[in-house]
């Protein structure tokens, strides 16, 4: 895919709302960790806004969202960037899977090949998955930064925080617009 048309696919309105509230909702969680490092929370971003998973305080999330924004558009860029997020465990997981397969599979194309055999290139297997996780470390962080957030969130608001219970987990959604 060229550099143009994934432009193009990443500026589509839904994609684009998306990846701003994927951003907030990075921001939000980092705000909320200065101020309860304790509190255990994840996230999951949308079109109309973003859901926190945990047992947080409605009133500690709200301050913790409106920080963020105001931050993100401030200018902190790096507040759109997680450690914790799903494309940095997809982004390792890809690569430690694809670096032991090739190393399975080998170069090898004999048919004939038996366990032993392969099992002889199992330490391969893990040096390779091993070395995945290694080229991961700077690869989730890009992929963060240039495809699954946009820090720069224009004129995103804060319209409303909802929350509820399900089977004993606090939700609360944060609900966006622009």
């Amino acid at each position: 895919m060229n550099e143009g048309l994934l432009s193009s696919f990443l500026d589509l309105p839904m994609i684009s709302r998306v990846r701003r509230n994927h951003a907030l909702e990075h921001a939000t969680l980092l705000s909320l960790a200065k101020r309860k490092p304790t509190a255990r929370v994840m996230g999951r971003s949308s079109v109309s806004g973003f859901t926190v998973y945990g047992d947080v305080d409605t009133e500690d999330l709200l301050n913790a969202a409106h920080d963020g924004l105001r931050r993100l558009k401030a200018g902190q860029r790096d507040l759109a960037i997680h450690p914790s997020c799903g494309s940095n465990y997809v982004v390792a997981g890809a690569l430690a899977g694809l670096g032991a397969f090739l190393a399975l599979v080998g170069a090898s194309q004999d048919r004939d090949e038996g366990f032993l055999e392969r099992l002889a290139r199992l330490p391969l297997a893990c040096a390779a998955g091993t070395l995945g996780v290694i080229l991961s470390r700077p690869l989730g962080p890009a992929l963060q930064a240039h495809v699954t957030t946009n820090a720069d969130v224009g004129d995103l608001e804060i319209t409303r925080v909802t929350k509820r219970q399900r089977a004993g987990t606090t939700i609360h959604v944060v609900q966006t617009k622009n």
